[in-house]
């Protein structure tokens, strides 16, 4: 049996090991198994019952990574996007007035189109034509978001406003005035954060296996004592504190919402407008979303070749498409690759069976769920901020003092991080690609795919202008 597994996952040619891999995929879990609480919170904006949709996370992650698993062979889990289910709560569900069954058709229609454009090739050979210094540029831009979010989520970062600046858009506050950031060592949060980034620090550099999940569970515990013992305050629960859903509220639902999407009531015209932008505004952000994470964690885990092509990338794509299908009918937005999936391939995950060991952890999360809340956002902060080194490490691989290779990667990094958004990031980073061919003359060596795909980001922004 062993020797089957080993065999199937390439573990020769990958040089790696039940240990590693086991490991990597349990790290890649607890860093990113905060989605299963988060998601449900997001999506309840829409009108779906918490509880379900806790449940439905969890399915879809573990069937979405399984599948990328057998599949694909790859170190990558699969879960729910941040910012596209916000999109979805928000937006598709709130100032667009669509239902959330509709909401859950529209990511299914998404699904499709991007299975189409993935068996087609269309998506791997996006990847192939993007300049090598701007595949560079979204794996540090990425590195860079993860080390935000990661001090946004340690609290080491704290935000202050004018007073009478905020208003209300899309059931969200919108700050219209300037906001000033700064350090912040004044919560119980950003104080085990610190102790969190120095153990991972102590062992990244004394190269320890298992380094990271050894730092996270440390840190959990810790957190427990100084909570249940000292008073402080660190949003650990104790089992049994998040309720179970009913899986039947969201299942299927996506099917109904799909023929919804194509009602004529209102008019032919309006309804082909909006299926178009959020066709375009869903399809693009997984569309570059799973790009950028691809080539900011394969990297890392020997999956390059001499040419600088990612090895099987066709099949992670066509994963990733199959994984958004089935999470929108099981009852989620987009799923799609996440980047914690560094953090596991950081301590040594290097096939598919990391991405088997996360599945299968999600998969009875459904019932374990409660106890994640003993693993404090503190513990899993830190993971993001080293991630987030390891992945800057490419920086000296741009030339910096060519204009023609800095300003796209400068603003590929720059709209990623504080734009919060990696496919505007992308998006930007292709936009002013071409720019700098145009002003230097060289528009003509822009290849036809190149400038069709710019035009379409050009489009994505003009809608966001109207919608």
């Amino acid at each position: 049996m062993n020797d089957f597994v080993a065999k199937f996952f390439k573990f020769q040619e990958r040089q790696t090991n039940w240990r590693r891999e086991v490991i990597g995929g349990i790290t890649t879990f607890v860093t990113m198994s905060y989605i299963i609480f988060v998601n449900p919170q997001i999506m309840s904006a829409a009108g779906m019952e918490a509880g379900a949709v806790m449940i439905a996370t969890c399915l879809a992650t573990a069937v979405g990574t399984l599948f990328m698993a057998l599949y694909a062979n790859a170190p990558l889990a699969q879960a729910p996007v941040m910012g596209v289910n916000a999109f979805f709560a928000y937006t598709l569900c709130g100032s667009m007035g669509y239902t959330w069954e509709q909401g859950l058709g529209a990511v299914l229609l998404s699904g499709f189109l991007l299975l189409i454009i993935s068996v087609t090739g269309l998506r791997k050979k996006i990847i192939e034509e993007i300049p090598f210094y701007l595949k560079k540029a979204i794996g540090i831009g990425i590195g860079f978001f993860i080390l935000y979010i990661g001090l946004k989520n340690a609290d080491l970062l704290s935000f202050t406003a004018g007073a009478g600046s905020f208003e209300l858009v899309d059931g969200s506050a919108r700050i219209s005035g300037g906001v000033i950031p700064s350090l912040n060592f004044g919560s119980d949060t950003a104080l085990l954060s610190l102790l969190g980034v120095l153990l991972n620090l102590i062992f990244l550099l004394r190269d320890t296996r298992g380094g990271i999940l050894l730092s996270m569970v440390l840190t959990s515990v810790i957190g427990c004592l100084l909570q249940f013992f000292c008073g402080w305050q660190l949003g650990i629960t104790l089992p049994g504190a998040m309720p179970i859903g009913n899986i039947d509220d969201v299942f299927g639902k996506a099917l109904t919402g799909f023929a919804q999407l194509f009602d004529i009531s209102q008019g032919i015209g309006p309804m082909l407008i909006s299926l178009v932008v959020i066709a375009i505004t869903l399809t693009f952000a997984d569309l570059f979303n799973t790009i950028g994470m691809i080539l900011a964690t394969v990297s890392k885990a020997n999956m390059i070749d001499e040419q600088g092509n990612i090895v099987g990338s066709e099949r992670m794509l066509v994963s990733d498409a199959v994984a958004t299908v089935l999470g929108a009918i099981i009852g989620t937005s987009t799923v799609s690759i996440y980047v914690e999936s560094s953090a596991g391939i950081a301590t040594g995950a290097r096939t598919g069976l990391a991405a088997v060991v996360t599945a299968a952890l999600f998969a009875v999360s459904v019932v374990l769920a409660p106890l994640l809340g003993l693993v404090p956002v503190a513990a899993t902060a830190p993971v993001l901020i080293i991630v987030g080194i390891l992945m800057a490490a490419e920086i000296g691989d741009i030339d910096w003092r060519n204009l023609d290779v800095a300003v796209p990667s400068y603003f590929t990094i720059v709209m990623m991080c504080f734009g919060y958004n990696i496919a505007d990031g992308i998006a930007f980073g292709f936009i002013m690609f071409c720019f700098v061919q145009m002003v230097r003359g060289r528009f003509n060596e822009v290849t036809w795919l190149i400038r069709i795909l710019t035009a379409m980001f050009l489009l994505r922004f003009a809608f966001m202008l109207i919608y």
